[in-house]
């Protein structure tokens, strides 16, 4: 396409840099946008935040407006995200960056940015061995191809499409697990329906809405009778203190069928199985594109397939030991490496209450890794002599009811948002460079988008 190319700092009408100044933070006011928390083409909670009247004297180099792109420029270099209406803060290695009227649309500048091209271009101009940083002088140079602004904007809309699609299955996904948690919590942590029987009151522990469920608090119902009547209504001492009557304590080796580290995979490009490894599990979420393959042929893999409901731990590694994940569905043959371990429930227990159990717990896991910094490991022997309560089959079953439901939805949603994240990555290039058309985009359909 003969299409102008001009220097990036022809194409903006802000560059806002706030490098070389660290703002007073505080506990609560105005969200400070750091780059740690500019991940994967969007803005995660932000966790550092200055006072309002620290506001206006911090922000004096620029205002961040709605639609603005923020870019980090070191430790990471080259990730972007587009601002909401929210009032923010910028922190160090971070700009942000506003296209020129007219001629450079801000959310195809976004996407352009993500390109592969781009991140190169980005890479090649910055500095550093270990870390690498970008100056501002040096952002400023890079290249940038101008397509019609009618054409940036419709490729920029078909992408931004399926990105809000994506946050809509993420932010339900969350209110999903946020349900069953509470759930779990009422449950088998403080005992609502064992307490409430024990004052003599109707037992709650029914989802009746989720209006609340982010925050933590589900919206209850009273049980059936059926399911109150499985739960008692006093409670005795065991090892793990007060438990309900005729509940007991175990521990995760005992009740599990399969507890083991993965192998170590002999890898290909294509074809093979699937190998789920250390990246992949992050936020309680499986994440498969992040997954390798294993050639089967090389090194067997005989009574190592995963099933549904497979516990995953990440077992070595500062920062990454501890974190869990659940295998809530596949379609197709998974195994996992050496450096994750898998834990199978046995019959004693519903694989839906024990992940969701080690879920809860992932802060303890973290805390029984074993070695030296950089080397830490955390044993079997540790995951298999947490304890637990073993409460009656029967009331597992009953929470499966209710709860599964919750997951199995979540599950789908996940496949659907990982499914249009690889849409979408596919479309990027073909859309940023002008190969593929608006009218083209047509036959995606918005079925595929919705998953209707």
């Amino acid at each position: 396409m003969d299409w102008p190319i001009l220097p990036l700092e022809e194409c903006l009408d802000a560059l806002i840099d706030y490098r070389g100044k660290t703002p007073e933070k505080t506990n609560s006011g105005i969200p400070l946008v750091t780059a740690k928390i500019i991940k994967g083409g969007r803005i995660e909670k932000a966790s550092e935040f200055i006072s309002k009247d620290g506001y206006d004297a911090w922000m004096r180099r620029g205002i961040p407006q709605a639609g603005d792109v923020v870019m980090t420029t070191e430790a990471p270099l080259g990730e972007v995200a587009q601002l909401g209406k929210e009032k923010i803060a910028l922190a160090q290695r971070v700009v942000t960056l506003r296209g020129k009227s007219g001629l450079l649309d801000s959310t195809y500048l976004l996407y352009l940015l993500q390109t592969e091209e781009m991140q190169e271009q980005l890479k090649a101009r910055a500095t550093g061995t270990t870390v690498l940083g970008i100056k501002q002088s040096e952002l400023r140079k890079i290249s940038v191809t101008l397509p019609p602004i009618d054409l940036q904007r419709s490729s920029a809309s078909v992408l931004a499409a399926i990105d809000a699609r994506i946050d809509i299955l993420r932010e339900t996904n969350a209110t999903l697990e946020a349900i069953a948690q509470a759930l779990f919590k009422s449950w088998f942590v403080d005992f609502d329906p064992v307490r409430a029987k024990q004052q003599g009151r109707e037992p709650e522990g029914a989802v009746q809405g989720c209006t609340s469920a982010a925050e933590g608090r589900i919206p209850v119902a009273a049980l059936d009778t059926e399911t109150a009547a499985l739960f008692p209504d006093s409670f005795e001492e065991s090892e793990l203190g007060l438990v309900p009557k005729g509940w007991r304590a175990g521990n995760i080796g005992d009740n599990a069928i399969y507890l083991s580290r993965g192998i170590s995979p002999k890898y290909l490009e294509e074809g093979g199985v699937l190998v789920i490894n250390q990246k992949c599990i992050r936020d309680f979420i499986l994440d498969l594109s992040k997954a390798r393959r294993h050639d089967p042929l090389q090194r067997k893999i005989d009574g190592r397939e995963l099933s549904i409901g497979d516990i995953l731990v990440n077992s070595t590694g500062v920062g990454t030991l501890g974190r869990v994940a659940q295998v809530l569905s596949s379609d197709e043959l998974m195994i996992v490496d050496s450096h994750v371990t898998v834990i199978r429930a046995s019959e004693n227990l519903t694989w839906n209450y024990l992940g969701l159990s080690m879920m809860r717990r992932q802060v303890e896991i973290e805390s029984l890794g074993e070695g030296s910094t950089g080397q830490t490991e955390l044993n079997r022997s540790k995951l298999a002599a947490l304890k637990l309560i073993i409460p009656p089959k029967e009331i597992l079953l009953a929470f499966d009811e209710i709860a599964l439901p919750l997951r199995q939805r979540f599950a789908g949603n996940l496949k659907q948002a990982q499914t249009l994240a690889t849409l979408r990555d596919t479309l990027l290039p073909r859309l940023i460079s002008g190969q593929l058309r608006l009218p083209d985009t047509a036959e995606i359909g918005t079925e595929t988008i919705n998953g209707s």
